[in-house]
């Protein structure tokens, strides 16, 4: 059997071919400067399919919020938020809330869930999902907090020039007789453009709403069914992975009726975890989808990875 010998390189080999390669200058003590720290992301989209459904989360702003006991777990001890936090591992000393609006593709209708903070934040995470805010048909506001109605409008003016609005008949009589500045500059401008709706009626075929009071006093999530498959938009009912879902008796500051929140909660996530039905949470890390389980007599959030990307 024929043998062959193994090259040996010499030094003037090797710099002739690091000469002719291009990358040369990538090694230890190149002159290339270190590219700079972009900081975290403030817009992203991501999308997945819900049968015939394109569905895509906006991350519209984040913000870290300090004390976060004095908005979770306000019933109970420190050392008990303290325990429950560290078997999560997150800190007690701040929380990281997340801004998500819901853009549904239907393939008929763009129909998008709630507007975030601001007309600025809305609109760059619609760009970042390739929309622009004229090709939005149809806008549902899950509740009227100012995280959700915020860019409804700007100094622009309205929004969505193209759009219609629904929300909950409940919701919306409660802020309009309540004299709220945020629903009073945003909401009541567009009220002859919006459908008012209650638990069980359709925005479009295949989205559903679906009672969720408490958190305010009209609060609705949006159930979709497409090809079998399902998928509950939940707004506000749960509004933090670890300490709602574990947790679901803990009061949480703005919960306008503490008791009837907590009820929701566990009705709702009850539901989820027997359906194994998967969620998107507005302010769950983004991108906001995931599944519940039950665990130890509360639930757990199981975040979505590839379920819903495979077409």
């Amino acid at each position: 059997m024929k043998r062959f010998a193994t090259p040996t390189l010499s030094r003037r080999h090797l710099l002739v071919a690091g000469a002719a390669t291009p990358f040369a200058g990538l090694v230890a003590g190149s002159a290339n400067a270190m590219a700079p720290q972009m900081g975290l992301a403030k817009t992203a989209a991501q999308t997945v399919k819900l049968g015939g459904f394109e569905v895509t989360t906006l991350l519209a702003g984040n913000r870290t919020v300090e004390e976060p006991q004095s908005i979770f777990g306000m019933n109970v001890s420190a050392d008990e938020f303290a325990a429950a936090s560290d078997a999560a591992h997150i800190p007690t000393t701040a929380a990281q809330f997340f801004f998500t609006p819901t853009l549904v593709n239907t393939g008929s209708e763009l129909v998008l869930f709630d507007t975030g903070l601001s007309a600025a934040g809305i609109t760059g995470a619609l760009a970042a999902a390739g929309y622009t805010p004229d090709q939005v048909d149809i806008v549902v506001l899950t509740h009227m907090h100012g995280d959700h109605i915020g860019g409804l409008a700007g100094d622009a003016g309205v929004t969505f020039p193209n759009a219609r609005y629904v929300t909950g008949a409940v919701e919306f009589d409660h802020w309009a007789a309540a004299g709220n500045d945020g629903f009073d500059a945003k909401v009541a401008p567009l009220a002859e453009q919006t459908t008012m709706i209650n638990g069980g009626d359709s925005v479009v075929s295949g989205i559903e709403a679906v009672e969720a009071f408490g958190h305010t006093p009209g609060h609705m999530a949006f159930r979709l069914d497409s090809d079998g498959q399902s998928l509950l938009i939940a707004a506000d009912f749960a509004n933090h992975y670890a300490w709602s879902l574990a947790y679901p008796d803990w009061e949480v500051k703005f919960d306008r009726d503490k008791a009837a929140a907590a009820a929701t909660r566990k009705t709702l996530l009850g539901m989820l975890a027997a359906e194994k039905m998967p969620f998107i949470g507005y302010h769950m890390p983004f991108p906001a989808l995931g599944y519940v389980e039950e665990r130890d007599g509360g639930f757990h959030y199981v975040p979505h990875s590839y379920q819903l990307l495979m077409g």
